[in-house]
């Protein structure tokens, strides 16, 4: 199976550095970018940021680490991918989750109805639009008719979800083509591989073995104590050294304990803010690039 390892920025690049970091990606061949969706916080929108970076590179694939689907109607959802599908074929790399990470934000997405069910129904619509021309959709949150988004990718758009609850691990079985968690060990990733495909299998449906994938941050000069926190916060049972790698030896570590899980996809995050990106990013070719297969 394919082990591919790209980068996220989290917080650590604004709008001021972006064209700089884009440019060194593309030329340090890094298979590709993740931007995360965070409000309020310095880096670039995700679908500004995936538009820029793939009108200025050639190769570097770029996704969404992931972009909150709840709150956004999925019809406009499909046509901003299907429009940058078409201007970068093969590039674009769309994940979904259900709420935003800072609870400050979860207003800024307002939801028809259960956050749950809305998500489930958008991704339905969102499928049928992404495959299938004069789609009709009577849902209970959504509703439209012989609506055409397109032209269509010549192979569908693989949809990626994150989640580790059990709802979300079956809600990935169901609709997603790929699942990209965070903040779990190798232990909970098999878990979770197992939990999803089982559900997919359940829907009559299969996730290819190497679309299941993490996103990893990586401490550079120990681990921060606000990462600490929020890791403690969203898994207060999990020490943090178990969720957080501390230096590049233990993100090789902690790498091939999630290949030997079942993960071949990997997006690479700092841990902090502080310190050169620049230097982040030499570090990485280096240190962890070797580990992808051909």
């Amino acid at each position: 199976m394919k082990i591919r390892i790209g980068v996220g920025l989290g917080a650590a690049v604004g709008p001021a550095e972006y064209a700089d970091v884009v440019d060194s990606l593309e030329k340090a061949g890094v298979d590709s970018l993740w931007l995360s969706e965070v409000v309020s916080a310095p880096q670039v929108d995700p679908v500004v940021g995936m538009t820029y970076a793939l009108a200025r590179t050639s190769h570097l694939k770029v996704g969404t680490g992931v972009a909150i689907l709840p709150g956004r109607h999925p019809a406009l959802v499909a046509k901003e991918l299907v429009s940058l599908a078409g201007l970068a074929p093969g590039r674009v790399l769309p994940a979904f989750g259900l709420r935003p990470g800072r609870p400050q934000e979860r207003d800024l997405f307002p939801v028809p109805g259960p956050r749950a069910a809305v998500f489930d129904e958008a991704l339905r619509a969102l499928r049928l639009l992404l495959r299938e021309d004069d789609v009709s959709f009577d849902g209970e949150f959504f509703r439209f008719a012989n609506l055409t988004i397109g032209p269509k990718p010549t192979k569908p758009l693989d949809i990626w979800l994150s989640g580790f609850a059990p709802a979300g691990l079956r809600r990935a079985g169901r609709y997603a083509d790929g699942w990209l968690a965070s903040f779990i060990t190798p232990a909970e990733a098999r878990h979770g591989r197992e939990t999803i495909a089982a559900a997919a299998a359940e829907a009559d449906r299969k996730i290819e073995d190497d679309h299941y994938g993490i996103s990893l941050a990586v401490a550079t000069d120990g681990l921060p104590p606000e990462l600490v926190a929020l890791a403690r916060e969203r898994r207060p049972t999990v020490d943090p050294a178990e969720l957080v790698a501390d230096g590049w030896s233990d993100a090789r570590r902690m790498i091939d304990a999630y290949v030997e899980a079942g993960l071949t996809k990997f997006v690479v995050r700092p841990a902090s803010v502080s310190g050169s990106y620049g230097e982040f990013l030499d570090a990485f070719v280096a240190e962890l690039m070797p580990l992808q297969t051909r």
